[in-house]
């Protein structure tokens, strides 16, 4: 087969939801983890129950060269959102963020991801009102300009049905993007979230073309990558076409830690061993992009 293009430089990455269900400075050694396993970058999820020295995570990422990319996981209150109908909400909403990307400056985080727009798991059934849209925008580019005077980046995902009634595919989430109008928002695409919403895998990623800095990757069922719906070989395909250059990261919930896959709606023994699934998923990705790109990642 023809080499179509080059990603370079890909990196990768793997969420800290494979290793740990509530980030702490006792979880230091999974950075080293993330190291030895090849990886540029690690996620963290942070909220108000996610209590740690980001002194101590920031000069242990540095120290190793990660890359921190962090996003609002944990305990995020439900009257704090941009797109709320109370405008009461929205100013909580924006204030609330502006503390996380304090967090992600104070850490040396380069972005603050997620879907910030609105909350995840609202879900509000009804045909959405006109000044919806553009109160999330308003929102997100207020957000986004304090980010960039700290020089931490904004990257917003589209989420399925099942988690937002806001943004559901790309179409929307470029739309939103276009509406805040500010340089400092990037997308991410979710190969999980996208099964339930976007036919055309190709043409999803070529919406978000340019403003493409995340690739959330797992399967369908939220496993390991490979072996699923996944259309991959499209996917790195139309990676290449576009000259992606940015970040592959693994995501799932590790599913050996109590309860916390079932809490986080996993009812299936998807990831007994966070290692296992960033080796075996790293190695079918790479090999994805090895016969699709013509490029291989910077470390084995």
């Amino acid at each position: 087969m023809a080499k179509l293009g080059y990603l370079w430089p890909v990196k990768y990455g793997a969420h800290c939801y494979l290793f740990t269900r509530n980030w702490s400075d006792a979880d230091l050694r999974f950075l080293d983890l993330a190291r030895e396993l090849g990886l540029d970058m690690f996620e963290l999820s942070v909220g108000d129950d996610v209590v740690f020295d980001p002194r101590l995570t920031g000069r242990r990422a540095a120290a190793l060269g990660l890359d921190l990319i962090i996003g609002p996981g944990g305990l995020w209150p439900l009257d704090c959102d941009l797109s709320a109908d109370d405008p009461a909400e929205r100013v909580r909403g924006l204030s609330w963020h502006k503390r996380q990307v304090d967090l992600a400056a104070e850490l040396g985080a380069s972005a603050y991801a997620g879907c910030l727009y609105g909350h995840p798991g609202v879900v509000k059934r009804r045909r959405p009102p006109a000044d919806e849209f553009p109160r999330a925008a308003e929102g997100l580019h207020a957000l986004a300009d304090y980010a960039a005077a700290r020089r931490v980046s904004i990257i917003v995902e589209s989420m399925s049905r099942f988690r937002t009634h806001l943004v559901n595919t790309p179409a929307h989430l470029m739309r939103l993007i276009a509406l805040a109008g500010h340089p400092n928002i990037r997308a991410t695409f979710d190969t999980y979230h996208a099964v339930t919403e976007v036919r055309d895998y190709a043409e999803g990623l070529r919406v978000l073309g340019p403003r493409l800095a995340l690739i959330h990757a797992c399967e369908n069922d939220r496993g390991v990558p490979g072996g699923g719906l996944v259309p991959w070989e499209m996917v790195f395909r139309t990676l290449a076409e576009i000259g992606f250059d940015g970040t592959i990261g693994l995501e799932t919930y590790n599913s050996s830690l109590g309860d916390f896959a079932f809490e986080r709606g996993i009812f299936q023994d998807l990831c007994p061993d966070g290692r296992a699934f960033v080796e075996k998923g790293t190695a079918f990705l790479r090999a994805m992009e090895a016969r699709f790109c013509g490029a291989t990642s910077r470390r084995p």
